[in-house]
């Protein structure tokens, strides 16, 4: 049976980024009117209401120091957490909760203040991409994982931008109360059930500035598209009729990569979306161009450390 009355407590501060909190409120309140029966409280390290980054004052119920027994503690993320000293009172409030908690979650950029408390140390986590090499740098022994739109280590999970802290909280639901009603508040709130953790914060082509070269956006629009079709440098400098030198200079010049590489990425982001949808190892080697499931095990092991079966095991839908 399930637990009645999960706590979550949601960790604010002055200059919390808004969505950070409206995100994962909005999906276990959601869950709540479902029948899951989560209740939220928002706490500060005062105790004090918070100003957040669309100027709107926050009120709280709380000092953070005052949650006894809280099943899950979500660390919104903020702007100036990368770019300003994070606020001791803050580092001190979630290092306090975190040996209360079932279970640690942060959202966005709230993963440098776990960092901080050294809750990471040592875990496998995510923040925003544009923040995960400062993350990496600042915490050399957390393993960032800088593609994921979620990690979960333990009872430790992290999350990508703001819209991916609704996947994870909507991740959890599930994991509390079955598919069924992480589906239905999904439903309501009309987003996807659910982009899984292990899904690209975005695609291969969205890694790189648009070609300038016509011909070159053409190809790279058709690989993306088509990831399945014969991608050879033959072929594609065919395409677009220059010799494979040359298209190689334009990948190297416009794409900062080579064809080969780009190809390689294109393919993997889309296995990695179809394992993600519960289809076979088989299925997505064939589907995304690999050609063969081993030479699609090859590539994920070198490019993820992880085998498509471990991969699908980990972040495969559940249905």
């Amino acid at each position: 049976m399930d637990a009645p009355g999960r706590q979550v407590v949601i960790v604010v501060f002055d200059g919390v980024k808004m969505l950070d909190v409206a995100g994962p409120a909005e999906v276990f309140a959601t869950a709540d009117r479902a029948g899951a029966r989560y209740a939220i409280r928002y706490v500060s390290p005062s105790g004090e209401a918070v100003s957040t980054s669309v100027g709107m004052r926050l009120p709280v119920d709380g000092q953070a120091a005052e949650v006894t027994a809280p099943d899950t503690v979500v660390v919104a993320g903020g702007d100036d957490l990368v770019t300003e000293p994070i606020p001791a009172d803050l580092i001190d409030a979630v290092r306090g909760l975190h040996p209360r908690a079932n279970r640690l979650v942060s959202i966005c950029t709230g993963s440098f203040v776990l960092a901080a408390a050294g809750l990471l140390d040592g875990r496998r986590a995510t923040t925003h991409w544009q923040h995960a090499d400062l993350l990496a740098r600042v915490y050399p022994k957390v393993r960032v994982e800088p593609d994921a739109l979620f990690v979960e280590d333990g009872q430790v999970f992290t999350s990508a931008g703001v819209s991916a802290g609704i996947d994870l909280s909507l991740a959890l639901v599930e994991r509390d109360h079955g598919a069924d009603l992480a589906r239905a508040v999904a439903r309501d709130l009309v987003v996807y059930m659910q982009r899984t953790g292990g899904q690209s914060q975005f695609s291969a082509p969205l890694r790189v500035r648009p070609p300038r070269t016509v011909a070159l956006r053409g190809l790279v629009d058709l690989i993306a598209a088509e990831p399945a079709l014969d991608h050879s440098a033959a072929a594609l400098s065919g395409r677009v009729g220059v010799s494979t030198r040359q298209l190689t200079r334009l990948f190297t010049a416009e794409l900062g990569t080579t064809p080969a590489r780009f190809v390689e990425q294109v393919r993997l982001d889309h296995a990695k979306s179809l394992l993600d949808g519960g289809h076979s190892v088989e299925q997505s080697a064939r589907e995304a161009g690999f050609g063969s499931a081993e030479t699609m095990r090859r590539t994920f092991v070198a490019r993820l450390g992880i085998s498509p079966a471990g991969y699908r095991h980990r972040f495969g839908s559940t249905g």
